[in-house]
């Protein structure tokens, strides 16, 4: 859940939990568009007063939905940087992605993998991007003994690409590795193109 100050009533998450569940389900069902607000407070078991009481329309809950997904990661990622002391704290930050991403795989499947709602691979997306911006933004560029004959925005955008799209095939294909085989593959990966090419600079 995404953190709020002051704290969020737990009845309040609560519903807005059925709500997201409910669109969820609807979505397994039926396309986007055919989506209304009677047909989600009826698979949430609320009425139309209370959906409004939390959300103007189908958009902004949209939207809210995808930022929660983007707060929950958010706090994985400042749990691993608070609690990590090892040189594979990237790494650390894998397993855990992968392993909330396997935990709610009901969402994700429905989300990603099945790309009904592009604003999720949006938002995620540019959060991957954000991260890869970083790591190359704290590395000591006098460490670098070669040329990075590819422009940064390029590597950040096949780096960022090659990592959702890897989820998304995981996710499609029900996850047949572990969250922590996968990230140690993609740990492998990464760090080969950068050692080759100097394509990805997320390790």
């Amino acid at each position: 859940m995404s953190t709020t100050s002051p704290r969020t009533d737990p009845r309040v998450l609560r519903t807005r939990q059925l709500i997201r569940d409910a669109f969820i389900d609807l979505l397994q069902e039926m396309e986007l568009e055919k989506i209304t607000v009677n047909r989600l407070a009826a698979r949430a078991t609320i009425n139309r007063v209370t959906f409004y009481l939390h959300y103007r329309d189908i958009p902004e809950m949209i939207e809210k939905i995808a930022e929660d997904m983007i707060n929950e990661i958010h706090v994985i990622l400042n749990d691993v940087r608070s609690q990590s002391r090892s040189v594979d704290m990237d790494g650390s930050i894998l397993v855990k992605i992968l392993e909330h991403i396997a935990e709610n795989q009901k969402f994700y499947k429905v989300m990603l993998a099945s790309q009904r709602v592009p604003v999720f691979t949006d938002r995620l997306m540019d959060l991957i991007v954000d991260i890869i911006t970083r790591r190359r933004e704290n590395r000591d560029d006098s460490s670098s003994s070669s040329a990075v004959i590819v422009p940064k925005d390029i590597a950040i955008w096949y780096g960022s690409s090659a990592f959702i799209g890897t989820i998304v095939c995981w996710l499609r294909n029900d996850m047949p590795y572990t969250p922590l085989f996968l990230a140690k593959q993609l740990s492998l990966l990464f760090r080969l193109h950068q050692n080759t090419n100097k394509l990805i600079d997320l390790e």
